[in-house]
């Protein structure tokens, strides 16, 4: 095992450089594309639960993936073993993906000097008893908010992810990405009925900043704010009903129902419900979506992608009309554009494929407190938990975890149990009115495709709905 302490540095510690450049040309030899992906990471999690410490766990791991990518196919190859030895049986799996060759190798990334987070280990910020002291302090604090707190779960969570790319061209580029997460969830009872609630949120920062005394009793008094509403919550109606969004957070519906269906690999296979629609209206006038990895120090971007493109700011839709989408090396190349810098992969056991970074909706001019009062029956949704889409008609169901019953243009009392479906082409060609509030959500987005999380950010405007199915319970 290398030096888990100092810099990560594999061609120095494991790999020759020169012999590792030679197995990686011998792999692509024929090929259109592909990289030895290097990783190390270590992460650190704790969590006060019940007044005690429940978990307190570090990891380390560090590992190689090797790519070679011909057309529509890809061998890959990956292994915990940095030793050249490994990197020899690797090349042989990941020729597999060649055939009989024939390819020109693309031209490489362009370089960046793009930096936009710290390479410090946010881990190293405070020390141990000083974390478990704070999480301790934590659950102190929202007991004594109120009365009705009966359990408090506090957990902090850091992680390093050192990377290095090493390119068949003989450029190699290095990364050094940072993330941390504060989370409190408290559960209240009152008559015999208990409900829960929770916040927070991190970034590509250190530990330190989620550790500020005003930070984390912001975010307990959140959560328990959440608890106390859901505990007078009444059951959520069912039926068509106009639904206003809450900034931030409920850009996840976008993500999910919108975002997915434009990444490359699935407009280059048919089988999103956006293909075939490029320069078309796809949403109401005055919306416009973006993929942007480039904001400093959010949860979903990266000073570069996983196979070193540049991330960038792109334009998904503007002002309703289809005008780009999220895109690898392998499916620019195969769409004829050109890469976007999300090609993301979980860490060096995974290829990389189109994902999302940062995707919100711009704001537009309408107050939002006017957006609301334009409900004369409907429902105002703040916050959400789990939802599930299908691709390949954009059909989506989510669940709220904070929302309200509006009528004649008042928010009246919460709702539980409410549900949204719908589509997202349909949702967007529905969309009325678009607040001026636009916000990015506190951190706290995880996104899976076909078996491979990446950290995300989401975000929009409070905006209006139009004819959304709800689901509910009420009678």
């Amino acid at each position: 095992m290398a030096n888990q302490t100092g810099p990560f540095r594999p061609f120095e510690a494991n790999f020759d450089a020169e012999a590792a450049l030679k197995i990686l040309r011998a792999t692509v030899s024929g090929a259109d594309d592909g990289e030895l992906f290097l990783e190390r990471r270590r992460s650190e999690a704790l969590v006060f639960d019940d007044r005690r410490i429940k978990t307190a766990s570090y990891n380390a791991f560090e590992g190689f993936g090797l790519r070679a990518v011909h057309g529509e196919s890809a061998g890959y190859a990956h292994s915990t073993e940095m030793t050249l030895s490994a990197l020899k049986r690797a090349a042989e799996t990941a020729r597999l993906g060649v055939g009989d060759g024939g390819g020109n190798l693309a031209p490489p990334p362009q370089p960046t000097n793009q930096r936009l987070y710290t390479d410090a280990n946010p881990m190293a910020d405070a020390e141990f008893n000083v974390k478990i002291d704070v999480l301790r302090e934590m659950d102190a604090f929202a007991r004594d908010l109120d009365s009705r707190v009966v359990q408090v779960t506090a957990s902090l969570a850091a992680s390093l992810q050192e990377i290095e790319i090493m390119r068949p061209e003989g450029t190699s580029v290095r990364d050094i990405r940072p993330m941390t997460r504060l989370n409190i969830s408290v559960i209240v009872e009152e008559q015999g009925r208990r409900e829960s609630g929770s916040a927070g949120g991190g970034g590509r920062y250190g530990l330190s900043r989620l550790m500020e005394t005003e930070h984390w009793q912001a975010t307990a008094a959140e959560a328990l704010r959440i608890a106390l509403v859901n505990l007078r919550a009444e059951p959520a109606p069912a039926g068509v009903f106009d639904v206003a969004l809450g900034n931030g957070w409920p850009g996840i519906l976008l993500h999910e129902a919108i975002g997915h269906g434009l990444e490359g690999d699935f407009i280059r296979k048919q089988t999103s419900a956006f293909a075939g629609l490029m320069g078309k209206r796809v949403a109401a006038k005055g919306v416009t979506v973006l993929d942007d990895g480039t904001i400093p120090d959010r949860r979903g971007s990266i000073s570069f992608d996983d196979e070193g493109t540049q991330s960038s700011k792109t334009t998904l839709i503007e002002d309703g009309i289809l005008v780009g989408l999220m895109q690898d090396r392998q499916n620019a190349r195969l769409m004829g554009v050109e890469p976007t810098g999300n090609g993301r992969r979980e860490s060096y056991a995974h290829a990389p494929m189109p994902r999302m970074t940062n995707t919100y909706m711009m704001g537009g001019d309408t107050a939002p407190e006017d957006i609301v009062a334009e409900i004369k029956d409907g429902i105002y949704a703040v916050g959400f938990g789990g939802g599930q889409v299908d691709i390949t008609n954009g059909k989506f169901v989510f669940s709220c975890t904070e929302a309200y019953r509006v009528k004649n243009g008042k928010v009246g009392a919460p709702v539980k149990g409410a549900t949204l479906i719908g589509d997202g082409a349909t949702a967007l060609n529905h969309i009325r009115a678009i607040g001026n509030d636009m916000a990015l959500d506190p951190g706290m987005g995880n996104c899976g495709k076909a078996g491979q999380w990446v950290p995300v950010g989401v975000g929009q405007p409070t905006v209006l709905i139009g004819g959304l199915t709800v689901g509910g319970s009420a009678i």
